[in-house]
């Protein structure tokens, strides 16, 4: 073989070699570009669903506010009708009878006696006396621990029934056994 055979041959390896080497970042970029175009198709399909969904919350609100005004012109013809009703009855109607309101009667305090001072006076000190002097207090009774038992609850009768809850609600000293 020459050397121009040869170089020629040389020359082709590395443009087979450049081409492999392409083709091989291509189709790397290319199944990145396949893997977002199924990403974008997804975000897509998404798209559609929330779509579909604010056109179904339109339509409900749409129908919502129909019946809200519709039931709102019904009671505006009912307040009016009620406004030409009270007209006419204001209109035609007798006056209504006024309450005469009377005033409350004079106070009239009579003349303060010397006697009446000294009495009061007395009940108050009585009653000051008595407030400022401790008032014994009743004695109770407590019974032993050993007497004390104690009440069983509405929810145990329910829960456990009485042959079962009747063991467990012996008191002795304080405590459950």
């Amino acid at each position: 073989m020459s050397t121009v055979a040869l170089v020629l041959n040389l020359a082709l390896a590395g443009l087979l070699l450049s081409a492999l080497f392409m083709g091989w970042r291509l189709n790397k970029k290319l199944t990145i570009l396949r893997d977002s175009q199924a990403g974008f198709a997804k975000a897509i399909n998404e798209f559609d669903a929330a779509a579909a969904r604010a056109e179904h919350g339109l339509n409900a609100l749409r129908m919502a506010s129909d019946e809200a005004t519709d039931l709102l012109a019904d009671r505006i013809e009912k307040a009016r009708a009620l406004v030409t009703r009270l007209d006419r009855q204001l209109q035609t109607g007798e006056a209504r009878p006024k309450v005469a309101f009377e005033a409350p009667a004079p106070i009239t305090r009579e003349p303060v006696v010397a006697d009446d001072v000294e009495r009061v006076t007395h009940r108050l000190g009585a009653l000051l006396s008595a407030a400022r002097e401790p008032k014994p207090r009743p004695v109770r009774e407590i019974p032993a621990r050993s007497e004390v038992t104690r009440q069983r609850p509405s929810f145990e009768d329910e829960l456990f029934g009485d042959d079962l809850a009747e063991p467990m609600l012996k008191v002795a000293g304080g405590a459950r056994r």
